[in-house]
């Protein structure tokens, strides 16, 4: 009887210490954010993957040009709060603008709301693009590396972390002109942060992924942007897509309105049908443009919304109560997942 005492305290020894090792590594425990959920992602042929290697597709909302009022002020704590309560954003992208009196002028202004946005994403546990929101970034090579140099020491360390090194290169040349930018920047970026995902885009506003995926660049987790707009850019884009993913690229749209490629005009509804279900099909990332109250119709707010969110469905766009309801959908099942209320909050 005695030896048989010994034998059940010993099994019940050592599987106290199982439950409690594996509850230091995190194996019993449920995941309490979405990245806690995915955490680092990265390419795997043409899918983007989470930590298991399982396809993993996220969906949010991209701030507006950062130096302009329409969109500036939404770059706080409160407003990505409101974002990922409401909207359920699973990634939020911060659109660093550069000229115009963005951050070549003013380096220090802008580079603060792209830190509060940050923070306050890594506070949340949800992903956060820092977008180099420029039309020709070749021109400001050597600011761009230092600035994502310093990005990279600063916050390379965190899952939550997505680089997007160009925003929206013109018409020039990709093995010319955007694949040596893209290369520098990556360059210096991998010395601090050997492993977050970056994302490059490419000539034509981001739509010759074509192009770029016939010369990739060569980095073990990168992704190639796509940009569309759902009442301009049609077939012929989707074309370009097919071309890239049979080349083993990955994508992620990390821009996209359901109105015309100027940021206003009415909504082609047959088309927003059409690439919705080719992003499904294809398990592709999104943030719709944009977080702003500007008087156009790819503007998610009303004029005079509030900065700080608590919005109502009267300030909410028709773009914006679209993108809200379609953002709800798709992030659904990893919100239930980690347990998610509003009360969490």
């Amino acid at each position: 009887m005695q030896r048989y005492r010994k034998f059940i305290w010993a099994l019940f020894c050592v599987l106290m210490i199982c439950f409690s090792g594996c509850s230091l590594i995190g194996i019993s425990s449920k995941p309490k954010t979405i990245v806690e959920l995915y955490g680092l992602i990265r390419t795997k042929g043409n899918q983007i993957v989470d930590q298991n290697e399982k396809p993993v597709s996220l969906h949010g909302m991209s701030m507006f040009w950062s130096q302009f009022k329409e969109g500036a002020k939404f770059y706080n704590e409160k407003c990505i709060d409101w974002l990922y309560k409401d909207f359920n954003c699973t990634v939020i992208r911060a659109a660093m603008g550069i000229d115009g009196g963005g951050y070549i002028a003013n380096p220090k202004v802008e580079q603060e709301k792209i830190f509060k946005v940050i923070d306050e994403c890594l506070r949340l546990g949800i992903y956060v693009i820092v977008d180099w929101h420029d039309h020709r970034a070749e021109k400001h090579t050597e600011k761009a590396v230092e600035f994502f140099g310093m990005l990279a020491q600063k916050y390379g360390d965190k899952p939550n972390i997505i680089y997007e090194i160009y925003n929206e290169p013109i018409k020039v040349s990709w093995n010319d002109v955007v694949k040596p930018y893209s290369e520098s920047v990556i360059k210096e970026i991998r010395k601090y942060d050997p492993d977050n995902l970056i994302l490059v885009g490419n000539p034509t506003w981001s739509q010759d992924v074509d192009a770029a995926s016939k010369d990739p660049v060569n980095d073990k987790n990168v992704a190639y942007v796509i940009h569309f707009y759902s009442s301009t850019h049609k077939q012929f884009l989707r074309d370009k897509c097919d071309v890239a993913l049979k080349n083993g690229c990955a994508l992620f749209v990390s821009e996209y309105g359901i109105t015309e490629a100027s940021g206003n005009g009415k909504t082609d509804w047959d088309e927003t049908k059409l690439w919705f279900n080719y992003i499904k099909k294809n398990n592709l990332s999104t943030c719709n443009w944009s977080v702003a109250d500007k008087k156009e119709t790819s503007a998610s707010l009303m004029p005079g919304a509030n900065p700080e969110g608590e919005w109502k469905e009267s300030d909410l766009s028709e773009s914006g109560k679209w993108n809200r309801n379609y953002i709800r959908i798709e992030n659904a099942e990893a919100f239930k997942i980690i347990g998610f209320s509003e009360t969490d909050n």
